[in-house]
Order: structure tokens, then C-alpha cells, then sequence
């Protein structure tokens, strides 16, 4: 656990469910026209919900990955193109804001630090 709280250890949990959810999601685009392949679902939200709710440090893991159950088309694929683009930006986006997060409690580190 690197900054010792639990806002820095929930923030890198959720950077490794965003980084999990990513390679699914890169995945799932790979496979957009492999007959009979399901789409990949990543949840690691409900546990880190659930840890930071209870008071206990967030596991840091990818989360669980699931199979969609989505209707699938005539090959038996259930890849919706436009709903995996719409997924990846959304991902991209909070994986940046987490960094960010990440980055400005470190900066409030360093200044107490050199200030002492």
C-alpha cells in the first residue's frame, strides 16, 4: 500500500479495476466478429464500494470478470461496437481522473514534507 490510507489505497484499486476493465473491453473489441464470443464485463466497483463502506482498506485486484449475458446476434457474438467505444473513452476518462486524484494527494505529501 503505497501512501498508508485508505483514499490512496482505494484510488490504486480503482486504477487496477479501470486497467482490468480496459483489457476486457480491448478484448471484446479483438473479438467483434469471432463467432459464439461473449462480450467481457469487469466489476470491481461493488467490492471497493463495499470496503471503503465498512471502513476496511480496499483489496487491490482487477475486480472480477464476468461473461455478458446480452442477447447475442445470428454467429451467437454479443459485441455491441458501439457500446465498447462508449465503455473504453468512459474508462479512459476515470482512469485519468484517478491519476489525477493520485497525483494531487502526492503533491500535498511532498509540500508537507518539505515544509517540515
Amino acid at each position: 500500500m503505497i501512501g498508508g490510507d485508505t483514499t490512496s489505497t482505494a484510488l490504486h484499486a480503482a486504477l487496477a479495476g479501470l486497467a482490468q476493465r480496459q483489457r476486457v473491453t480491448a478484448d471484446n473489441i479483438a473479438n467483434v466478429n469471432t463467432p459464439g464470443f461473449l462480450a467481457g464485463r469487469t466489476d470491481f466497483e461493488t467490492s471497493l464500494r463495499g470496503a471503503v463502506s465498512s471502513g476496511q482498506l480496499p483489496t487491490i485486484s482487477g475486480g472480477t470478470t464476468t461473461r455478458s449475458l446480452e442477447p447475442t446476434n445470428t454467429n451467437g457474438n454479443n459485441v455491441n461496437l458501439d457500446a465498447e467505444t462508449v465503455i473504453a473513452t468512459e474508462t479512459g476518462l476515470r482512469y485519468q481522473l484517478a491519476l489525477n486524484a493520485l497525483d494531487g494527494k502526492y503533491t500535498s505529501m511532498r509540500t508537507a514534507l518539505r515544509t517540515n
